[in-house]
């Protein structure tokens, strides 16, 4: 350890950020290990640790858009090509990395110099060195700065640094229109214990405990290799964050093993049509495709089913003015004395209007009833950039070269329960609003049985985004204490129930989450008898604490 040079460390930095970023990508579908985001946080901040304001930014930076690119590569896949190159999803997807990466960029600049901080006044003799100069001394001097600073000043600031990282995504959240799409958090999926803490912290308490974690446990392997013999100084490292740890695990697991209250199951075709996005495109198309999803529709009502979805831009029309297949859909609906739900485009003249151009058109779902009436309809709230609108294309025309879509949505202003009958009451979450934790609990009303997400995610073929996509609603679905019915053009069609488990997904013939088809599937109604959980009463109360600090 004697003969580590600074210089080959910062030679390595970028490696190690890479390395870091790389790890923090592996967290998320489709790799899934959710132990590396209990890591990457640390490996990250140790890259840009000691070297100077400026390049621990540089640091962040490199690891954050490591993440991004390997994460939300599937971008790449949108089926938008100039000459056979996707030079417009290529842009996309490059400037959508280039932006979020500067948020880790943040993070580790403002950590690595308030740990520079804390260890400046460790030193023996007053230190003169500016505050964007790197930190002096060797590696082993640095690291014994560190470990010498008070435990109750590391303590705090690892909480302080941890708290950081949730203000950064609750900015990532909203600022923008907001992309909260892979949160840390949403990372930690598959351990459902851990997840019920979201029901009382929402997402952004699942996201501190990683980072806090790792950050306690840097500060611990710093203990072992610098004072191997003292091992009270590296277990006062990790014991606070580990009896944190021990008491979330402890209540989730009493939460999703206490009885569930008595309710009916409410049985649930759900069509998936799998319709690539060019045909969606292809206006030429639409007959035929609307033909096909009825003759799907109409092998999948073969039993007695309750409640029928389709997904998101099911029918190619506008489906309140477009007589023809209105009236398909009525005698589906009648003839089998079904409800359904499923997603349409809608379009409302404005006031004097003469032609089709003077109207606002919203990204719809609709409630029909098994008389064949339409009984509600609910406006998509928050629009996709670049796929349902394009930003500042009057003052920047060309930027609308660079995405497929012709015009642009408006979007709607409230929540609309679709009172299914005496059978259920649901709120429809449209596309990718399921990823934004306030929205879904603003849908999630005292009497909401459950919540429906009808997705188009055809845009993105057969890759990670679909995946990545279920988890965000497999955390609201905690958050808020109802189970989460997703309808998909292309996968992960599913229910998923109160403790964020994945139910009866549906695969085709080749056992491919992505293929067409139909399932049915009987999800609880009525299990809300203890009340509305601490999240949803309360919000994002958790996050803001963060904030605060």
């Amino acid at each position: 350890m004697a003969h580590f040079s600074p210089k080959h460390f910062y030679r390595n930095r970028y490696v190690l950020a890479m390395l870091g970023g790389f790890l923090l990508a592996a967290a998320f579908p489709n790799l899934g290990i959710p132990g590396f985001a209990w890591v990457a946080p640390a490996v990250i901040l140790a890259a840009g640790y000691g070297c100077g304001r400026a390049e621990s930014f540089r640091v962040g930076y490199v690891a954050g858009l490591v993440h991004y690119l390997v994460s939300l590569y599937w971008l790449l896949n949108i089926p938008y090509r100039w000459h056979g190159i996707p030079v417009g999803p290529g842009a996309g997807w490059l400037a959508l990395a280039a932006y979020l990466s500067i948020y880790p960029a943040i993070w580790v600049w403002l950590s690595a110099w308030s740990l520079e901080v804390i260890a400046r006044r460790s030193l023996p003799e007053p230190n003169t060195t500016t505050p964007s100069a790197a930190l002096p001394g060797s590696w082993a001097q640095q690291a014994d700065q560190i470990i010498s600073a008070p435990w109750a000043s590391r303590m705090l600031w690892a909480f302080g640094t941890a708290a950081l990282w949730v203000t950064l995504e609750m900015i990532i959240a909203s600022l923008f229109s907001g992309f909260p799409w892979n949160l840390l958090g949403a990372s930690q999926y598959q351990l459902v214990p851990l997840i019920q803490i979201s029901s009382i912290t929402g997402i952004y308490g699942l996201s501190f405990l990683p980072v806090w974690v790792s950050l306690c446990l840097g500060l611990a392997v710093l203990s072992i290799l610098r004072r191997p013999g003292r091992r009270g100084l590296w277990v006062s490292q990790v014991f606070l964050p580990s009896a944190v740890t021990a008491a979330v695990v402890v209540y989730g697991y009493q939460r999703i093993s206490s009885p569930e209250p008595a309710g009916r199951t409410l049985k649930v075709t759900f069509v998936q049509p799998s319709i690539p996005q060019t045909l969606i495109w292809d206006q030429d198309a639409d007959d035929q495709r609307f033909d096909d999803l009825i003759r799907l529709t109409t092998q999948a009502l073969t039993n007695k089913t309750e409640l029928l979805l389709w997904p998101e831009a099911a029918v190619p029309k506008l489906l309140r003015w477009n007589k023809p297949f209105y009236e398909s859909i009525r005698d589906v609906a009648r003839s089998n004395h079904v409800w359904l739900i499923l997603g349409a485009d809608d379009m409302e003249p404005r006031p004097g209007a003469k032609t089709r151009q003077d109207a606002d058109y919203y990204n719809s779902s609709f409630l029909i009833s098994p008389e064949g009436d339409l009984m509600q309809g609910y406006r998509k709230r928050n629009l996709v950039i670049f796929g349902e609108y394009v930003p500042m294309v009057k003052w920047l025309p060309f930027i609308k070269y660079l995405t497929p879509i012709d015009g642009g949505f408006t979007p709607g202003e409230k929540n609309v329960p679709f009172q299914i009958g005496q059978l259920a009451r649901a709120s429809v979450l449209i596309c990718f609003e399921d990823v934004f934790p306030e929205l879904a609990r603003e849908s999630t009303e005292p009497d909401t049985d459950f919540l429906v997400n009808l997705t188009n995610n055809g845009w993105f073929g057969e890759g990670a985004a679909q995946w990545q996509h279920a988890i965000s609603g497999l955390i609201r679905a905690v958050e808020n204490g109802v189970p989460l019915l997703r309808c998909c053009n292309n996968g992960l069609t599913c229910w998923i129930d109160q403790f964020g488990r994945r139910r009866q997904i549906f695969r085709d013939e080749r056992e491919s989450i992505y293929g067409r088809g139909f399932v049915t599937m009987d999800s609880p109604v009525g299990i809300r008898t203890t009340g509305r959980t601490f999240y949803n009463r309360y919000g994002n109360w958790f996050g803001w604490m963060c904030v605060g600090v």
